[in-house]
């Protein structure tokens, strides 16, 4: 008796083919993902893009399976949760990439399964194209970008100021996204003042990371005021990041400004965060960083407006 499926012609043979297709995929994606990274090419579009088209591509037409799109999917899943014990990422970073590589992956799959295999290759300058950004340092998007956040607090110009001067005291985030990731969250921060040369310090939760044995790793944030005009009536702050520990594997923050004026009865306030992004592609990290940003520039006001409205007024 055959032990066929029939409606499965290859039966046990078709597995095996798909289970081989499906390593040799793995293995090239850790083959290239170890390659870019030595060549320092890890937050390029050639790194994000490639690699799930490398395991789409591989699987597919190694093991020719029925359902491409599928088994491309599949293959990531996997290929992901590797990722983390093997090349020593972080939550988040595997968070934000997850839906790149899917897209990617299932693009794919889509067009292989439409194209009969032979014709497959037909895509491979138009992703070579998107895969190319950032190798070259040219960038769709532009790198340098701000998040911000602008409300009208219920305090006087001078409770702001004296919220400002000193150091916070740090909820939870209210926002899903950061929530979700999970962002870095600030614990603790010191230093006071607001005068040219002041310093803070602010310490977030450690990185955990996924790597085997990988103990979790302090993160911090210093920085030094740059530029100040305050009053009575208002003032704009600029503070100078000078070093960062926490969002360095991410983006590239530089200035965190703060301003501040009369509105009303109360106060308008608004933070800007300047920073510039480091990975690519940029029609993809490019928006996500931004809303991450406008999102984290939202908590810094609405942290230090409930300090300014709890505070006495020594303005």
């Amino acid at each position: 008796m055959s032990d066929t499926n029939p409606r499965h012609p290859r039966g046990t043979s078709g597995a095996r083919l798909l289970l081989a297709g499906v390593v040799l995929a793995l293995f090239a994606a850790m083959l290239a993902g170890e390659a870019l990274t030595g060549a320092g090419l890890e937050q390029t579009s050639l790194f994000y893009v490639g690699i799930p088209a490398l395991i789409a591509l591989s699987v597919i037409l190694t093991a020719r399976p029925r359902h491409a799109v599928g088994v491309a999917l599949a293959t990531t899943t996997v290929g992901l949760a590797l990722a983390g014990p093997l090349l020593d990422e972080g939550v988040v970073c595997l968070v934000i990439a997850a839906p790149l590589f899917y897209g990617i992956a299932a693009l794919v799959g889509l067009l292989v399964q439409r194209a009969k295999d032979r014709r497959a290759l037909v895509i491979a300058p138009l992703l070579l194209v998107v895969a190319l950004e950032g190798v070259t340092g040219a960038s769709v998007l532009p790198r340098d970008d701000a998040g911000t956040a602008t409300a009208v607090v219920d305090a006087a110009p001078g409770q702001m100021r004296a919220a400002l001067e000193a150091p916070p005291e740090y909820p939870e985030f209210d926002a899903a996204f950061l929530r979700a990731l999970p962002f870095p969250e600030p614990v603790a921060a010191s230093g006071s003042g607001l005068d040219v040369g002041d310093e803070r310090h602010v310490e977030f939760t450690p990185r955990r990371s996924l790597g085997i044995g990988s103990p979790a790793t302090p993160r911090g944030m210093t920085l030094r005021v740059a530029e100040s005009e305050t009053s009575d009536d208002g003032g704009r702050v600029v503070f100078d990041v000078v070093d960062d520990s926490t969002l360095a594997r991410w983006m590239e923050l530089r200035t965190a400004e703060v301003s501040w004026g009369p509105e009303g009865e109360g106060t308008r306030v608004t933070w800007r965060l300047d920073y510039r992004r480091t990975f690519d592609p940029s029609w993809y990290f490019g928006p996500v960083q931004r809303y991450a940003t406008d999102l984290a520039a939202g908590y810094l006001l609405d942290t230090f407006a409930a300090s300014a409205v709890a505070g006495p007024d020594r303005g």
